[in-house]
């Protein structure tokens, strides 16, 4: 466990501004070209991160540099404004070559949208310029000693002009690399609040703990609080975007399910090439393992079911991009259903498709040498961001009872 607090004892490459500004992406076709691009980048040491675990800095550093973290900022504020059916696609391409790395921009998106739908005008004009230029935001949402995933005990105090913030949080994914760490935390009234933290500032400590068996590289750990003074204007007020329509909620859990996707996505693609190597079975005759029916009906249907997901997840990006333009009762309802969906159908491949790779590539896939073990580890640990059982209740009730889901991050 490595503890890092404050600037004095930040490591070379924790800084709380970029060190060069960013490319602007103006397209969604620029965003996919340069996703792929950066994918084969980070592709070729994927494996070597997750053995060694180690701190993607550099990756990150590209990752950020090539504007692809600002792709959602609005058309209005200088940003490309991209479709969410693109960011999914995006976020997929990534995480299939390295899920950490497409795991670790999740929470960023989920703030740029709240952001959106919260921050004053000075707020927005401020906060997106500043991921323009390169900015990353981590996250400190969640507690591991609250009731509900939704409860928070960290405080938020405003005193005239600046507000003071006490706390402690857990799965702080992105913290300690990010520049500003955003933190949620409740006032005097329990109303939850984003305060805007600058990475450096006093009484914020970031402890790398994480050492979940998968998302090996997300340096998830924990984040503490210790009267860190923010001015009053580098706080939006989040429960807003709950106290109304908005689709905050299914932007945040459209990104989870690209994540487990791209995962799939990953694990068939490495599936192919161990299939292709494969021996052929003794009691089979062949010559070669790709040409066993067996296994070419396995590869078969994880095709059929990857495709599915895929087709899922773009028409729940749709339906998140018309909750967008229409946050209405019905519009942000249905696009929490269908990306419920969406988080049912890139659990159970993300999960299938990583163990089946295990299975056709035969005791030699198992080698540590190799990392395909990865896929797995990834795709289990990241399933578990929320219930997925809960998905199947949230879908089934709104269609037969008529009853929309609640609304939260986590819908």
């Amino acid at each position: 466990m490595t503890t890092f607090s404050p600037a004095s004892s930040l490591p070379g490459q924790a800084r709380s501004a970029p060190r060069r500004a960013a490319h602007v992406i103006r397209s969604d076709a620029e965003a996919i070209e340069v996703a792929q691009r950066l994918a084969e980048e980070f592709a070729q040491e994927a494996a070597l991160r997750d053995r060694e675990r180690r701190l993607p800095w550099d990756e990150l550093d590209r990752f950020s540099d090539s504007g692809l973290w600002a792709i959602t900022v609005p058309k209005e504020y200088g940003g490309a404004g991209v479709s969410y059916a693109t960011l999914s696609e995006v976020i997929a391409t990534i995480s299939a070559a390295d899920s950490s790395l497409g795991q670790l921009p999740q929470n960023h998106f989920g703030v740029l949208s709240n952001l959106r739908l919260t921050g004053s005008e000075t707020q927005k004009r401020d906060y997106f310029a500043k991921v323009l230029q390169g900015y990353r935001f981590g996250n400190a949402f969640s507690e591991s000693r609250g009731q509900y995933v939704t409860t928070f005990q960290t405080q938020i105090r405003f005193n005239g002009d600046s507000a003071v913030v006490d706390g402690e949080k857990a799965y702080c994914t992105g913290a300690l690399f990010a520049h500003i760490v955003p933190v949620a935390g409740v006032d005097e009234e329990g109303r939850p609040h984003i305060a805007f933290v600058p990475r450096d500032a006093a009484g914020l400590t970031v402890i790398d703990s994480w050492d979940g068996f998968g998302q090996r590289i997300t340096a998830s750990g924990q984040v503490r609080l210790d009267g860190v003074r923010v001015p009053a204007g580098d706080v939006i007020p989040a429960w807003k975007a709950y106290d109304q329509p908005t689709a905050d909620g299914p932007i945040s859990q459209i990104i989870q399910a690209a994540v487990d996707t791209g995962i799939a996505r990953g694990a068939f693609a490495a599936t192919l090439q161990v299939a292709r190597q494969a021996r052929p079975w003794a009691d089979s005759g062949l010559q070669h393992g790709w040409q066993d029916p067996l296994s070419q009906a396995l590869i078969g249907e994880l095709a059929w079911r990857l495709q599915a997901a895929e087709a899922i997840l773009r028409r729940a990006a749709q339906a998140v991009d018309l909750a967008v333009a229409q946050p209405d009762e019905a519009h942000v309802a249905q696009a929490s259903v269908i990306v419920g969906q969406a988080k049912v159908l890139s659990t159970a491949i993300s999960l299938e498709a990583s163990s089946r790779l295990l299975e056709l590539g035969g005791t030699r896939s198992v080698s540590a040498s190799r990392g395909l073990d990865r896929f797995w580890r990834n795709a289990r640990t990241h399933t578990l961001h929320d219930p997925v059982r809960w998905k199947y209740h949230l879908v089934g009730n709104q269609l037969l009872n008529g009853i929309k889901p609640q609304r939260h991050a986590w819908n």
